[in-house]
């Protein structure tokens, strides 16, 4: 069962990869003003208050650490220290990360609007929206979560009455 969750979850961030590389692609192909990427940057940076990159690490650094200890029990801890190594040497790198999300905004937006947006975060509306993000969208995801679970079985009756209404069987 955990190698199925393994296999899925790799699969899963193959296929991430592969979206966010179509997605990406067309930005970085686009040449952008450097203007109009300072203020995507600026934007990114405001509204980064989950520390997307950081996370992103420590996920990668679990998910090795789980299938490394997984393959080999008795260099737990040895897997450990060398994962805490390996995480220190990308301290550096966010930047790199945070330019391509910069990109992605710079090839949507103009310079005006980018800039609306970033007066907008800058101010104290703005400032509160960006660090309740989080919360919100987890709370707006448990919503939906009850939602699609109160729906799929209201959803199913009815496609089933539909049917029987048409003569079917099911």
């Amino acid at each position: 069962m955990t190698s199925m969750i393994m296999r899925a979850k790799a699969l899963l961030a193959v296929a991430l990869s592969a979206a966010i590389i179509a997605v990406a692609a067309p930005a970085a192909a686009q040449e952008v003003p450097p203007d109009q990427l300072a203020l995507a940057r600026k934007y990114v940076e405001l509204t980064d208050s989950a520390g997307v990159y950081e996370i992103a690490l420590v996920d990668i650094g679990m998910g090795t650490l789980s299938q490394l200890t997984t393959q080999n029990p008795e260099l737990a801890k040895e897997i450990d220290l060398a994962i805490g190594a390996v995480l220190e040497t990308y301290q550096s790198r966010k930047g790199e990360l945070l330019d391509q999300f910069a990109r992605v905004y710079a090839t949507r937006f103009t310079v005006e609007e980018l800039q609306e947006i970033v007066t907008f975060y800058e101010s104290p509306t703005g400032q509160k929206l960006a660090s309740a993000n989080t919360e919100v969208n987890s709370d707006l995801q448990a919503v939906l979560q009850v939602f699609t679970n109160n729906t799929r079985s209201e959803f199913y009756a009815k496609v089933r009455a539909e049917l029987r209404a048409k003569g079917f069987d099911v």
